[in-house]
């Protein structure tokens, strides 16, 4: 039986340079796992793979059974996989709702007059949208600020802003690239529980790429760790702390006699 999600054998090269090679690993229906490793390790990388930015040069992404790599990037969304990224990409002077809903629209279905008369299902559906983004919303924390610009809110709740766009695709898999990215030691500690909280209440299975490695030992019992571009280190967070290659790697320290 195949695995939900898998890597075989990922490769792609930019130039001369090995950005990914030869990454393999898989995970579980409902997992939480996490993508570990130092600056230019690779890791985003993984998630332009994932979700058809790049091309892979050979290997394969399977969801499913099924293999992305020919896939558009909008056709994986539509197969159930949605994305964060580690660089903001919010619309910045829409409201915080208006960002949820136009992730949300995609599930709603009106023809072309409907959409140009705004009549007709047109106007069930907004208000079907709506509603559903603020749930969204007040599931991250963040319905009280639902008609605020996103580009105004505060930086760790823009991140939480990104989360709830994504559960807006209705992903079954869902990548999470850098969400503690900027955020103090609270932030993250808050994050750690809403990560669970959608995990647990969603019935996602979630891969999240993070930097922080207090947060990817938290909340993940199965870790990939990877250094220029190749896995070094798979399994529990004990085992990926006492990984000669990752204390190397990943800590900065000389692996002892």
């Amino acid at each position: 039986m195949s695995a939900f999600f898998e890597l075989v054998h990922l490769t792609k090269n930019f130039g001369g340079v090995q950005a990914v090679s030869d990454l393999s690993f898989a995970m579980e229906k409902g997992e939480l796992a996490g993508l570990m490793g130092p600056n230019g390790a690779g890791k985003t990388t993984v998630f332009n793979l994932i979700t058809g930015v790049y091309d892979p040069d050979s290997g394969q992404a399977l969801f499913k059974g099924e293999d992305l790599g020919p896939l558009k990037t909008y056709q994986v969304t539509a197969k159930g996989v949605a994305r964060t990224f580690q660089n903001l990409r919010l619309f910045q002077r829409s409201t915080v709702v208006e960002n949820v809903m136009t992730a949300a629209q995609q599930h709603i279905p009106y023809g072309f007059v409907e959409g140009l008369t705004h009549l007709g299902r047109w106007r069930s559906g907004e208000r079907a949208i709506r509603a559903k983004s603020m749930e969204l919303l007040d599931r991250v924390g963040l319905a009280d600020r639902a008609n605020q610009a996103a580009g105004t809110l505060p930086y760790g709740h823009q991140r939480r802003l990104e989360i709830a766009r994504a559960l807006a695709l209705e992903p079954e898999l869902l990548l999470l690239d850098e969400p503690a990215a900027g955020m103090n030691a609270e932030e993250v500690n808050s994050l750690n529980a809403l990560i669970r909280n959608i995990h647990q209440d969603f019935g996602l299975t979630i891969l999240v790429i993070e930097h922080h490695m207090d947060l990817i030992m938290e909340i993940c019992k199965h870790i990939i760790c990877m250094n220029f571009g190749a896995k070094i280190a798979e399994g529990t967070p004990e085992d990926i702390q006492a990984h000669p290659e990752v204390l190397k790697a990943y800590l900065g320290e000389e692996e002892t006699a």
